[in-house]
């Protein structure tokens, strides 16, 4: 932790002064210049050395201001965007400006009225800081860089105040969450250990499906998800327990899609990465969503045991691959949105666009006019690109990216901040949008009504008296305003709702 008043590093350089900056600050205490003795209220400590805490250094500017730097990833300077403190020993009604001078990127949603969180000990529900009092700018003091700088009062003297990114979600909030669902003895749903991470913590996988399409010799029609690839995007962690809440509940279409498909979940791929605090990047200084190619299983073992298991259930006859989906938080746009990959075959090309389309109809903060289909030479390490020139014409590879911020509802102009519900409202509509894939709506209807379990034969003989194949044959033509009930962004009329379930 480096003390000095020296000068800010400059934003989006690889090291610039940052390499000065070696851990997080560690009840960091700021007294005045000159100043002898024991500290007094309003003689600010800062902390950052706890789970997923990030700030670096600390340089009061004057009496009321504050300079903050984040901590660069570990072994890599370039990523610096994540950031998440405490400080204590205010005094009530002590204003103050704390400035994050160091970021590594300069298009943020700063600009589109974002705002960091903020919570304390008496008040632990996090909450968005008023707009109004955050400025996004080029700095003169730090060479031009941007700067993001927030107002904020404190007004509670006994209170602990933490401040950050975005909502939290850490490794061991993950756990105590796994940990709930296994207690439930379910039994569709089942957790193992993929392997673990550099500093040997878990890589967990999740399966969720009836027990009947894990016996020997059972065809099982697969989709995998995964998520926190990239630690610090913290809403991916919201959106996929949105998934897995959904899909281990009693709603009935959750108990339809357990009977006909076979869920693989990997929550948290990048475990090391999220505890420490990192935005991008593992202990040792990689952005995994750039090593799908060729994954060292010392250097990169999550991601090798991922892609390990992946390729096994791709080379098992009985087994089809269908969806591959990796969770991701976007910076600079709203809403959630999915990329895809471009192929030669139009008709797969057509295919690809069907689910993105369903969903939007599902989620109205779903955005199908920001999907974009890709095959940009940077993003050919990550797991969409790399899965999707592995898999055959039968699976399909999607990114989901959701805001850290906010989304827009077709129709109008008003940005609607994300909350941790709202994130996890997305992750149930993405599993309820398996339904409409598939056309398993006419066997929802029955499974509503309490009856015995249907097992997964006549699952697909009722679809089939139903004439009704899954969107995965039929092709689709035409743009979205085309596309049977909807209209780009408009949501279907249709509702799959159980009324007594309030999703």
């Amino acid at each position: 932790m480096a003390e000095g008043s020296q000068s800010a590093p400059e934003a989006g350089n690889d090291m610039g002064n940052d390499d000065a900056i070696g851990g997080n600050v560690s009840k960091y205490i700021v007294l005045p210049t000159g100043y002898c003795g024991q500290p007094k209220k309003g003689h600010l400590i800062f902390d950052a050395c706890f789970e997923s805490g990030n700030l670096g250094r600390v340089d009061q500017v004057s009496e009321f201001e504050y300079d903050l730097f984040i901590r660069p990833d570990t072994c890599n300077p370039r990523f610096r965007v994540w950031f998440n403190f405490t400080v204590e020993n205010v005094k009530e009604s002590q204003r103050v400006i704390f400035n994050i001078v160091n970021f590594s990127k300069t298009k943020s949603l700063y600009r589109d009225g974002m705002a960091p969180m903020v919570k304390s000990t008496s008040r632990p529900k996090w909450q968005r800081l008023p707009p109004k009092n955050v400025y996004y700018y080029r700095c003169p003091d730090h060479r031009k860089n941007y700067v993001m700088s927030f107002a904020f009062c404190f007004d509670r003297e006994e209170d602990i105040y933490q401040f950050a990114y975005c909502y939290p979600y850490t490794y061991t909030r993950f756990q105590h969450y796994l940990d709930s669902l296994q207690k439930r003895n379910m039994d569709y749903f089942f957790r193992e250990q993929l392997g673990q991470s550099v500093q040997q913590r878990k890589l967990d996988l999740l399966t969720i499906t009836s027990p009947d399409n894990l016996r020997e010799g059972a065809e099982q029609k697969v989709v995998f998800i995964t998520g926190r690839v990239h630690p610090g995007e913290t809403p991916s962690s919201f959106v996929c327990q949105g998934i897995i809440d959904f899909l281990v509940s009693q709603h009935p279409i959750a108990r339809v899609l357990r009977e006909y498909l076979v869920f693989k979940i990997a929550p948290m791929l990048n475990p090391d990465g999220v505890y420490l605090g990192n935005y991008r990047c593992s202990l040792m200084g990689f952005d995994l969503n750039r090593h799908w190619l060729d994954p060292s299983p010392w250097v990169h073992p999550t991601l090798h045991g991922v892609k390990q298991l992946i390729v096994q259930m791709y080379n098992d006859p009985k087994t089809s691959l269908e969806f591959y989906i990796d969770i991701h938080a976007h910076s600079t746009m709203m809403n959630g949105f999915m990329y895809g990959n471009i192929f030669e075959d139009e008709e797969r090309f057509q295919r690809q666009a069907i689910f993105p389309k369903l969903l939007c109809q599902n989620a109205e903060d779903f955005s199908y006019s920001s999907t974009s289909f890709n095959r940009d030479a940077v993003k050919a390490g990550t797991g969409r690109r790399f899965l999707g020139g592995l898999l055959d014409h039968t699976s399909y590879c999607y990114t989901l990216e959701v805001s850290f911020y906010s989304y827009i509802i077709s129709g109008t102009t008003a940005a609607v901040p994300y909350t941790e519900e709202a994130y996890m409202k997305l992750g149930r509509n993405v599993a309820r949008t398996f339904l409409d894939y598939y056309r398993l709506n006419p066997v929802v209807e029955k499974v509503a009504i309490p009856m015995p379990r249907l097992r997964n034969k006549e699952i697909e003989v009722q679809r089939r008296k139903e004439k009704s194949p899954p969107y995965k044959h039929p092709l689709l033509r035409g743009p979205a305003s085309n596309y049977p009930n909807g209209k780009g962004d408009k949501k279907s009329s249709v509702n799959h709702k159980d009324p007594s379930t309030p999703f």
